[in-house]
């Protein structure tokens, strides 16, 4: 179902990576065409190959983007959360989407019209380094994305998600785990069972994790632990 942007609406999407940098009567007319769409847990939001026709920013939920192999496994490339955008470069090119979104949970997605994003180019030029910017930031966090899982244990990629969910300035912390723990493990490029053996090696840093919630005695102990010598005590990564 499409319902119009309330004004909580459109300041989530106002902080987006995607129109934070555009001027406030250009983010209007954006939005003034946008349209928010409520999604179920398991719906999927398009389907790789479709064609890309809107931008979407998330206003509320998660929603899984991930691409299907030819032997039919499934690779997460990214999980986005309130205020993210995702589709940029995609929609704007008319080209057609290389992943599948799917809502991880219920959720609402703002749908801006790339049409509508690509006439206000072509009408003001100069706000161009704002779209380019947005798009920068999404290929930074793919870069980085891969550097972590090149780069640390599973333990660590799984320290590094949990301070992630921290509150800021808290010396402990018990988060909610956001979404389930075969999502988690897709996204942080890891099996189940791998994933299961980093929580249990996370218990020797004052980490507890139930089914849907992680208590953190220490989280600069586990900060440690994230900017640990891979190479150390902590054993291969994976």
């Amino acid at each position: 179902m499409r319902m119009k942007l309330s004004a909580a609406h459109r300041q989530i999407a106002c902080q987006s990576r995607l129109l934070s940098a555009v001027p406030p009567d250009l983010r209007d007319s954006l939005l003034d065409a946008a349209h928010v769409s409520r999604q179920r847990r398991g719906q999927a939001v398009f389907h790789q190959g479709d064609a890309a026709h809107f931008i979407h920013v998330v206003a509320d939920g998660w929603v899984k983007l991930y691409r299907v192999a030819a032997n039919g496994s499934e690779a997460v490339v990214g999980v986005m959360t309130r205020g993210q955008s995702f589709g940029e470069p995609i929609a704007l090119r008319r080209a057609s989407y290389p992943v599948s979104a799917e809502a991880s949970t219920d959720c609402q997605l703002i749908a801006i019209p790339a049409r509508a994003v690509l006439d206000l180019l072509h009408a003001h030029p100069a706000i161009a380094i704002s779209i380019l910017s947005a798009t920068f930031m999404h290929l930074q966090g793919l870069v980085e994305q891969i550097e972590q899982l090149k780069a640390l244990s599973g333990a660590q990629r799984v320290a590094e998600f949990l301070l992630e969910l921290c509150p800021e300035g808290e010396a402990s912390a018990t988060v909610v785990l956001p979404y389930d723990k075969a999502l988690i493990a897709g996204r942080l490029g890891m099996k189940p069972e791998s994933l299961s053996r980093a929580f249990a090696r996370l218990r020797d840093h004052g980490v507890r994790v139930s089914q849907t919630s992680a208590a953190i005695a220490s989280v600069s102990r586990l900060r440690d632990l994230a900017q640990a010598d891979t190479l150390g005590a902590l054993g291969p990564a994976g």
